[in-house]
């Protein structure tokens, strides 16, 4: 399990450090899972070594969700101040990406010829 989560954690730690070195905008831990997933895909020794640990960290996610809770707690008197725009933003940022995905499919359908279900 200790080497597995090393070879998880490395390639997380590869991805920050390209990420920072390179000034990308996309965040070094999304770098280091594409990293991952290219090295998975060609090594089925690696992918056999990390499946039971990776498993294991599926089965218990909801474990991460503990921390943004806790955080949430903690500042109930700023969400309670900004709730209203907190609240009108999060439905109308919902809106428009429901809007602008449909509009992406539909053109997206346009550009491949797909023809609508009668």
């Amino acid at each position: 399990m200790v080497p597995a989560l090393a070879i998880i954690l490395a390639f997380q730690l590869a991805g920050e450090v390209i990420s920072r070195a390179a000034h990308l905008p996309l965040p070094g831990p999304v770098l280091g899972m594409l990293g991952m997933v290219a090295a998975l895909m060609l090594s089925p020794r690696l992918k056999e070594l990390v499946r039971p640990t990776a498993q294991g960290l599926l089965n218990h996610l909801s474990l991460l969700f503990v921390p943004a809770g806790v955080g949430v707690v903690a500042h109930l008197p700023t969400l309670a101040a900004h709730g209203a725009a907190l609240a009108v933003s999060l439905v109308v940022s919902t809106l428009l990406a429901i809007v602008v995905g449909a509009l992406a499919f539909t053109w997206a359908a346009r550009l491949i010829g797909s023809e609508p279900d009668d």
